[in-house]
């Protein structure tokens, strides 16, 4: 955007009288179609320790539409049967869902996990990248520390 370029803010520009460039709904930030989601368990992590997880790969169909480059919302729904909203912000995007009976427990209970999605363009291919992170709740099977797995992830264009 030129006004970055010159340094100059969007409230600046506008009390100086310059022309303000505005985001096209059509820039290119909006996502949509189908995708390959893959979340690499080779490298998953827990409290900074590399271990195995079971890797896996859904198909995504993402609808999103943006007004600005700052407005940006959609929806996300996997092969795997769950759907989520799909939030653009700060130059990445998020999807974050709850997964039902995640941790259990020696007792035999089991506690759900907040799991989200983060990604942004990845350069130079044409996918994104980012994490897939599930987070259990704290006090979860008597630990004070919440179970948090972090795995690379990566969404890619079908076809």
């Amino acid at each position: 955007m030129m006004l970055r370029r010159l340094g100059i803010g969007l409230a600046a520009a506008m009390v100086v009288g310059l022309p303000v460039a505005r985001a096209d709904p059509g820039d290119g930030i909006a996502l949509n179609g189908t995708f390959t989601a893959f979340s690499d368990g080779q490298w998953a992590r827990t409290q900074d320790t590399y271990h195995d997880e079971r890797s896996v790969t859904q198909t995504w169909t993402i609808t999103s539409t943006c007004t600005t480059f700052q407005d940006c919302t959609g929806r996300v729904t996997s092969d795997q049967g769950w759907s989520a909203d799909l939030v653009y912000m700060s130059g990445r995007w998020g999807v974050s869902r709850t997964v039902d009976n995640w941790e259990p427990c020696a007792d035999g209970t089991v506690h759900p996990g907040k799991q989200t999605f983060t990604f942004w363009k990845g350069y130079p291919d044409p996918g994104l990248t980012g994490w897939d992170i599930t987070l259990g709740p704290s006090g979860a099977c008597g630990k004070n520390r919440s179970l948090n797995i972090q795995m690379p992830f990566k969404l890619t264009p079908v076809g």
